[in-house]
């Protein structure tokens, strides 16, 4: 006898990654999450995990390792962002190192029971990008940032944790090499799966804020 899904829940679950695994009823999952430079972790609208070094420090390149309850089916959500000073998307503003940042993203989630892998970062994921800036990069020159970057910066989709929410619509996670993201401090302290993937949008630099959707499946009874 298998488990009836929903459709919604049958789209959702094409999104996973590294293949359709048959997972067991797990209660408890561990990740370990890297984020270039802050994450949140939602599942619906309560809060899991929050990176904690908060997003505006300058250099956090730390992971996390945890370790958090959910019932298969979930769908996971991270809010995942790059350092900036505000909305002009710059780093160190009025100082000679004045730079556009980039971002980047990895993720890895097992069963903490049996170790079995459930779920890994790569292009299976959807993301969307809410804050954008600057868009126009020859504003890292100007002596007024403030009024002389533009950017565009939007609201959260309403609903957008919710496990049926559809998120079809959104494009799919954009895989990124270690020579691009150049991860640092953190990354490496963690024994990746093969399949785990640096991931963002296809802006490393413009695109400041991502919001991205996974969801893990239930077991086939």
């Amino acid at each position: 006898m298998k488990t009836s899904l929903s459709t919604s829940t049958l789209l959702a679950m094409s999104l996973t990654v590294a293949g359709a695994w048959s997972v067991s009823n797990a209660d408890t999952l561990k990740a370990d999450v890297w984020a270039d430079n802050w994450f949140a972790l939602y599942v619906g609208d309560e809060l899991i995990k929050e990176d904690s070094v908060p997003y505006n420090t300058e250099r956090s390149f730390n992971k996390e390792s945890f370790e958090f309850d959910a019932e298969l089916p979930v769908s996971l959500s991270f809010v995942i962002k790059d350092f900036k000073e505000n909305d002009t998307g710059l780093e160190y503003i009025g100082s000679p190192r004045v730079q556009i940042g980039d971002g980047g993203f990895a993720a890895q989630i097992f069963d903490a029971t049996t170790s079995k892998l459930l779920a890994v970062s790569s292009s299976e994921w959807r993301c969307i990008t809410i804050h954008q800036a600057p868009l126009n990069h020859s504003c890292l020159r100007s002596s007024d940032p403030g009024n002389d970057c533009q950017s565009i910066v939007d609201e959260e989709p309403e609903g957008w944790k919710n496990v049926s929410f559809d998120d079809s619509d959104w494009p799919h996670a954009v895989e990124h090499s270690a020579w691009d993201v150049q991860p640092r401090r953190g990354y490496e302290e963690v024994t990746w799966h093969p399949e785990v993937k640096l991931i963002w949008s296809d802006d490393l630099e413009t695109d400041n804020t991502v919001l991205c959707r996974i969801t893990i499946p239930a077991s086939e009874l």
